[in-house]
């Protein structure tokens, strides 16, 4: 008892020290990421930080999956350098027995895991999308500032007006780069004016020219104008749109849908507690200590175990969202052969088989 109390402890500081290092690195990351899409306008820049609270809430399950996994590795592999799993295996105990009080110590983690992939994960996955979505509906002419280039939402034009502004609905020395369709074109305008017409935000261009350019064959039209109307407005990304209406479903209403979009992050929701628990059993596994290797050959390892796990968790999630697999299938494949091969390593290091003694009984048994 006193024994498994011991490495809860030493379990529970680990894990501590291991989030506090991922989450401050995960931050530095979202917020480098989140600085580059209010560059692009994808963000309201009052919004940077809302947006990377929000991203950081919903990588957690990650985060703590690859703390857990890091802890267990790392505290077993201080017992086995500082002699404690021989005193432990001297006194009759197996490596299999430390699963318990892993178990014991990992039950609260894997449940805050389960809570944050099925019901915080998608609740901050919409209140992204929403502060993106109230962002981009503002119309282009909003996103307008004197005296500097600004991108459309879609990022199909460019607009410049002068720091003269006679007024909120007027420019003057306005100048609009498109690449829409196939056309480039470049227009430049003495004055603009804002009007309605059937109920539309249309750009009235007064007294300038236009040059349109076909991508195809590369001819060039030139035009000038006395006026010119032009829709501004955000451009749509349809192609996007059902994975990111999938992302931020709630997760009640993932389970009716059967659309393989909706089921793909089904199974990446229910696959994060799943891989978690792996990894705490992966890592009983495959914690050891190498002299010949240096002290942190075991956490080199875990690291790569965990890259290619949750690559092969995407790559599971892709194939289900194409039709190529169903997500019943993907998680039996997945996590229960990642727990079959897991719990296959972990009994023959219980009982200390090796391949040479398995050929031996093999052959004595002929």
């Amino acid at each position: 008892m006193l024994f498994d109390s011991s490495i809860r402890k030493e379990l529970a500081r680990s894990f501590g020290a291991t989030v506090v290092v991922l989450v401050t690195v995960v931050m530095t990351m979202m917020l480098i990421r989140t600085l580059g899409q209010a560059y692009k306008g994808n963000v309201s820049p009052s919004d940077v930080l809302l947006v990377m609270g929000y991203t950081v809430l919903g990588q957690l399950p990650t985060i703590l999956g690859l703390g857990l996994f890091v802890s267990v590795v790392g505290s077993l592999s201080r017992m086995y350098r500082d002699s404690e799993m021989v005193i432990w295996f001297a006194a009759g105990q197996g490596l299999a027995t430390l699963l318990r009080p892993l178990l014991r110590f990992a039950w609260p983690v894997l449940a805050v895991i389960t809570v944050l992939g099925l019901l915080i994960l998608p609740w901050s996955n919409r209140q992204i999308e929403q502060i993106k979505t109230q962002f981009e509906q503002r119309s282009d002419i909003d996103r307008i500032a004197p005296g500097e280039f600004q991108e459309s939402a879609g990022g199909a034009r460019v607009f410049f007006i002068d720091k003269d502004v006679p007024s909120d609905t007027a420019a003057t020395n306005v100048f609009i780069v498109a690449n829409e369709r196939g056309r480039e074109s470049v227009t430049s305008a003495r004055g603009a004016r804002l009007e309605f017409i059937q109920g539309e935000r249309v750009a009235i261009l007064s007294d300038g020219q236009r040059m349109e350019t076909q991508a195809r064959d590369g001819s060039v039209k030139v035009s000038q104008f006395k006026e010119y109307g032009t829709q501004i407005g955000s451009d749509g990304n349809l192609a996007a749109a059902e994975e990111l209406a999938a992302r931020s479903t709630p997760t009640h209403l993932l389970l009716p849908r059967t659309e393989p979009i909706y089921r793909a992050e089904l199974g990446w929701r229910l696959g994060l507690p799943l891989a978690a628990l792996n990894f705490v059993i992966l890592g009983l596994a495959v914690a050891s200590v190498n002299p010949r290797a240096g002290g942190s050959s075991s956490l080199m390892i875990a690291l790569f175990a965990f890259i290619v796990y949750y690559n092969l968790m995407t790559l599971g999630e892709s194939w289900v969202a194409s039709a190529k697999l169903s997500m019943p299938a993907m998680t039996a494949l997945l996590h229960g052969g990642t727990l079959a091969l897991a719990v296959a390593v972990l009994t023959a290091r219980h009982h200390r088989w090796s391949p040479r003694d398995l050929w031996r009984r093999k052959g004595a048994s002929a």
